[in-house]
């Protein structure tokens, strides 16, 4: 492997001015707190991240921001999903080129892919750069789901050096280890405890955007040997893991954000701000926790 990654990696939201444009000056001051609070790596340009809603030129924008603001601090690795392989390399030379410690590819979403097409789709695209290749198993939002035995083929391509495993089935963690072996270290990307439990070395969680000191807490505790203690701080959070889960991922994040005193903007189209409900509820989450974010 190229570089060893290990731990909470934030997938990051895109803060945004009130006309929808993106607010790199929000960009840079979320960067900069999440490193503050003891973030383990950052991933921009996700699905979290709103990659799809962006053009090439916001697109750039935020992954330098987010590469020069971390300024070698912690990890970066930049989201660079597309439909078309050949957009896949052109964005990962430019987010290597930018100065990216890895890249996060999720499969092609729409022509739902045979398992020998992704094979060739990632080796096409490790083989182009010289950074490490985080493979994005994300079958709820994809229409594509890699098992532990393709991702075991995938793992052999040098540079496949991880994967975000983000179903519910934690199996697939100990499945992934048990074929891959060394090839592929596993995030968690929905379940974190249960995956650290299962072997996970990290997590790419949605949940450290808005409360990045106690997913990392729960990792590092884990990974001592304090199982008792990551429990309880773990079931402590698990209202705001599944607020900011399912469907509200991006909105939920950002009203959390807002009730914790940073203004992330609204998600942009076709994603649509909280129902006044839930964004309340957001509210009762963000006072019961104590949560704030600190200039």
């Amino acid at each position: 492997m190229t570089k060893a990654f290990r731990g909470v990696f934030t997938v990051m939201i895109t803060p945004t001015n009130a006309d929808g444009s993106v607010s790199l000056d929000g960009v840079r001051a979320f960067t900069d707190w999440q490193i503050r609070e003891g973030i383990q790596g950052l991933i921009p340009l996700g699905s979290t991240g709103e990659f799809l809603s962006l053009s090439d030129q916001e697109w750039e924008g935020v992954a330098r921001a987010v590469i020069e603001t971390a300024a070698g601090r912690v990890p970066v690795l930049i989201g660079t999903g597309a439909e078309d392989t050949r957009e896949v390399i052109r964005r990962s030379r430019r987010a290597e080129a930018l100065g990216a410690d890895g890249v996060m590819v999720i499969p092609p979403f729409y022509s739902t892919p045979t398992e020998d097409e992704l094979v060739e789709h990632y080796r096409a695209i490790a083989g182009a750069i010289g950074i490490p290749v985080m493979v994005y198993n994300n079958p709820a939002t994809t229409n594509v789901d890699m098992g532990p035995e393709l991702l075991a083929r995938i793992a052999r391509i040098p540079g496949c050096d991880y994967v975000k495993e983000s179903t519910m089935d934690v199996t697939r963690v100990r499945d992934i280890i048990r074929l891959a072996g060394d090839d592929m270290t596993v995030f968690g990307g929905i379940m974190g405890f249960e995956s650290f439990v299962m072997g996970a070395q990290g997590w790419v969680a949605v949940a450290s955007n808005v409360a990045p000191a106690a997913m990392v807490e729960i990792f590092d505790r884990t990974m001592a040997g304090d199982y008792d203690t990551a429990r309880e701080i773990y079931l402590r959070h698990v209202p705001l893991i599944q607020a900011v889960g399912g469907q509200y991922y991006v909105a939920g994040s950002k009203a959390i954000l807002r009730h914790m005193g940073f203004d992330a903007g609204e998600p942009l189209p076709p994603r649509l701000p909280l129902p006044a409900a839930r964004d309340a509820a957001m509210k009762e989450i963000v006072a019961a926790l104590g949560l704030r974010f600190t200039q």
